[in-house]
């Protein structure tokens, strides 16, 4: 029987068939293997290299800092870093608390977000991302800055930023060191005041279950009678008549002071809930009124005329709570009582047809006070 050409029969041309197969899967594995090898002799040589090198500077980076100024200097941070117990210069790279870093960092209400790496060169590396004030608040013993998010932080020491300024004796609906967003803390105020009434309701239920049951035994007196036997007497029966009236007239006093004392009880309890609603209300309308003036300020800053006529807003809170402001304008020597911020842009629109037809007339430093807070008005006072 003849052999074909390249056929693996015979035993030579199966020695050199088996041959070609080992070549064929052997090799990439050990190539493979080699390959791996590689690799993690030097990953173990990277992190023993890594596990001795040594931090050796701080770089700190404001990375949105502009031209309205600033609220942190790097200097600053470094003073942080310093004074706080995380190890930096000198500590092994491998060993760096950048968690810890970051953290100590964002604690600051103004810091938006804080990243923290250590370069190749051994250079601890702090990235701060500042938050962007709309205004700052000098309000009732208020130092504070706050987004036009509604987002507030206590105003940095030595912090220098060019952002609309708010005084006067506005009261806020936080406290005057808070520092997050409004929004979350009024919110947490009003579940709170949700569950004060939910609990005073609780409260009632007892003085419910007393009322039903006074008033079943006030029925059970009414339905009380007694007959005469066959056997009495007429006079000893209108003797008993009379004792069960004179019963059933202290017992029916006795009931209905009672009655009129789980009455003021549930009444008392009422109040109260009415007293937490009124509070939730004023919240509301205090945050509303906040956001209201953000929203103004904004508009204000828009507006390349309004944002260099305007230099102070001067804000107050009526007896009733509601928000009220005076505007301070650069030009003349008048105060412009604003009022309420309701339909802003009608009033900042009257002013300026004012200023056009009759101060550029008249004079910018005729009057002290404008007052536009009536409509279709504006009353001048010298």
């Amino acid at each position: 029987m003849e052999e074909r050409p390249g056929s693996c029969s015979g035993r030579p041309k199966k020695e050199r068939c088996s041959l070609n197969r080992c070549f064929r899967y052997v090799l990439p594995t050990l190539l493979w293997a080699a390959v791996a090898g590689y690799l993690a002799a030097a990953g173990i040589a990277a992190r023993r290299a890594r596990a001795v090198r040594t931090v050796s500077s701080v770089a700190v980076d404001v990375v949105d800092s502009t031209s309205r100024g600033h609220l942190v200097s790097t200097m600053r941070v470094r003073e942080w870093i310093a004074g706080s117990r995380i190890p930096t210069i000198g500590t092994a790279v491998d060993t760096v608390d950048l968690t810890g870093v970051e953290a100590l960092i964002a604690r600051n209400g103004f810091v938006k977000e804080a990243v923290a790496y250590v370069t190749r060169g051994g250079e601890l590396h702090v990235e701060i991302s500042q938050r962007e004030p709309l205004l700052r608040l000098l309000t009732d013993g208020v130092n504070s800055y706050i987004t036009s998010e509604g987002y507030m932080f206590v105003a940095p020491r030595a912090s220098s930023l060019y952002v609309p300024v708010v005084t006067g004796s506005y009261r806020l609906p936080v406290p005057a060191d808070y520092a997050g967003d409004v929004r979350v803390y009024i919110a947490g105020q009003i579940e709170e005041i949700e569950r004060r009434i939910v609990a005073l309701e609780k409260e009632k239920y007892p003085f419910y279950r007393r009322e039903i049951e006074n008033d079943r035994r006030l029925d059970e007196l009414r339905r009380r009678r007694i007959k005469r036997g066959w056997w009495e007497k007429a006079r000893d029966f209108e003797r008993r008549v009379e004792e069960l009236r004179q019963e059933k007239a202290l017992l029916r006093r006795s009931y209905r002071y009672e009655a009129r004392v789980i009455q003021e009880e549930i009444d008392r309890l009422t109040r109260e809930q009415e007293t937490e609603r009124d509070r939730q209300k004023k919240l509301e309308k205090s945050y509303e009124d906040l956001m209201k003036l953000l929203t103004f300020v904004e508009t204000l800053e828009k507006d390349a005329f309004w944002r260099s006529e305007v230099v102070q807003i001067i804000a107050r809170s009526t007896p009733g709570g509601a928000l009220e402001i005076d505007l301070v304008p650069r030009s003349g020597r008048h105060t412009i009582r604003f009022g309420r911020l309701e339909e802003p842009q009608r009033k900042l629109d009257k002013l300026m047809r004012f200023y056009r037809g009759g101060l550029s007339r008249i004079g910018w430093d005729e009057y002290r006070t404008i007052d536009i807070r009536y409509k279709d008005q504006v009353v001048c006072r010298k």
